[in-house]
């Protein structure tokens, strides 16, 4: 199995930064994409970023040239880089790693369960 865990969230002021760490770990074999992913009370799960094996990156329109991912492979890892942080950003945020493990080779989705990010001033 993978687990995977997210952290870093917190309270931010309106523009103010912060910064997201997804790590996963356990018997991993390969990781194909990290994804985040955010939700707001009452709202449906949306994605906000994700970057491939091959470092192909696509944001949500409403993060691009605020937000920025990216991941380390070695560590197995995966980080949102969150700037100009606004009001509406205010979500739980969950990472996706989309991978196989040593189980089965299958390749799954894997969640974490999320961290919270505040934006008020």
């Amino acid at each position: 199995q993978v687990q995977v865990a997210e952290s870093g969230g917190g309270l931010v002021q309106p523009g103010g930064s912060l910064s997201l760490t997804c790590a996963a770990s356990g018997r991993i074999l390969d990781i194909y994409s990290v994804g985040w992913f955010r939700q707001a009370p009452g709202k449906q799960r949306d994605l906000v970023a994700r970057i491939t094996g091959r470092s192909n990156i696509e944001y949500a329109e409403s993060v691009k040239g605020r937000f920025t991912i990216s991941r380390d492979g070695a560590k197995n890892a995966a980080y949102l880089q969150m700037d100009s942080v606004k009001p509406e950003d205010a979500a739980v945020y969950y990472c996706l790693v989309r991978g196989s493990d040593t189980s089965d080779f299958v390749v799954k989705d894997f969640w974490g369960q999320g961290t919270q990010v505040t934006v008020s001033s």
